[in-house]
C-alpha cells in the first residue's frame, strides 16, 4: 500500500477514534492521510501519546492536524513534529521551517496554510499566530508564495477555507501555479462527495503533481463523531474513475 493512489491522489480525512482510522485506512487502501488533530489534546505530552498509538495503526499514513487551521495550535504541532514521525502535518504559513526543523527528515509532508484574498492569482500568507491578527495582512501572488514555500522545505500549499466550489476562480489559478511550479496542493474547506470531483478535476486538468484533498464534516456522522466508511470508499471509486484506473 503506497500514500499515494496512482501517484496523484490521495484523500485527507478525520479519524474519530482509533477504531475509525483502522477502518478508514482499510477502506483507503492505505491511499489515505487520516487526521487527528492537536486541538483535541490538553498538552503536547498528551498529544503524542495517543498520536503515536494512530501512527502505529496507520503505518505512518497519519496527519497531525491543527484544528480548523488555528494557528494557536501551530507551536503545539510544531513540538509534536520532534517526537511523532508520521507522513502529514498541517501548519501555518509561518511555522514551516521550524517543523521541518523539528521533525528531522526530509520525506514527511508539511503543508503550507494560504488562504484565499478575493483577487484570483494572489494568496493570504499572513496565516501565523501573530500575523493572522495584523492590521495589514500580507497578500502576494500565488508564484511568489510557491517559491518562499520552497524555500522554508514546505511540500504544499493547503489552500484553506476554500469554501467549497464558491471561488473557483482563485482556486484555478492556485492549482495552476501548483502544476506548473510543481508543488502539492491541499484544497480544504466545505468539501463535499457532490463536488469533490469537479474540485479534484480541476488539480489533474493543471498537471498539479500531488493532490491531498481534505474532506472533513461533510462526511462525519454527526451523531457519533466517526467519518463514514462508506463515504471513504466513495471518494476511493471517485479518485479510480478521474485516474482511469
Amino acid at each position: 500500500m503506497g500514500l499515494y493512489l496512482g501517484d496523484r491522489i490521495c484523500i485527507n480525512v478525520l479519524a474519530g477514534s482509533l477504531e475509525n482510522a483502522k477502518a478508514i485506512y482499510e477502506a483507503a487502501e492505505g491511499h489515505v492521510l487520516v487526521g487527528v488533530l492537536s486541538a483535541n489534546y490538553d498538552t503536547v505530552e498528551d498529544a503524542v501519546k495517543d498520536m503515536m498509538k494512530y501512527n502505529g495503526e496507520l503505518n505512518g499514513n497519519l496527519s497531525v492536524g491543527l484544528g480548523n487551521g488555528d494557528p494557536r495550535q501551530a507551536d503545539k504541532v510544531m513540538t509534536i513534529a520532534k517526537s511523532v514521525k508520521c507522513k502529514h502535518y498541517n501548519m501555518v504559513f509561518t511555522g514551516v521551517s521550524g517543523t521541518r526543523a523539528n521533525n528531522g527528515t526530509e520525506d514527511a509532508i508539511i503543508n503550507t496554510m494560504c488562504s484565499l484574498t478575493g483577487v484570483p492569482g494572489m494568496v493570504r500568507i499572513s496565516t501565523g499566530p501573530s500575523s493572522s491578527h495584523s492590521m495589514e495582512p500580507a497578500d502576494v501572488s500565488v508564484d511568489t508564495a510557491i517559491d518562499m514555500i520552497k524555500d522554508m522545505k514546505g511540500s504544499s500549499i493547503k489552500y484553506f477555507p476554500m469554501h467549497g466550489t464558491a471561488h473557483l476562480d482563485e482556486f484555478e489559478k492556485v492549482a495552476e501555479a501548483c502544476g506548473r511550479k510543481g508543488l502539492a496542493l491541499e484544497p480544504t474547506g466545505g468539501i463535499t462527495l457532490d463536488n469533490y470531483e469537479q474540485i479534484v478535476s480541476i488539480c489533474l486538468k493543471h498537471n498539479v503533481p500531488y493532490i491531498i484533498p481534505h474532506v472533513y464534516s461533510s462526511i462525519i456522522d454527526k451523531e457519533t463523531g466517526l467519518t463514514k466508511i462508506d463515504d471513504v470508499k466513495k471518494l476511493m471509486e471517485i479518485n479510480k474513475k478521474l485516474l482511469g484506473m
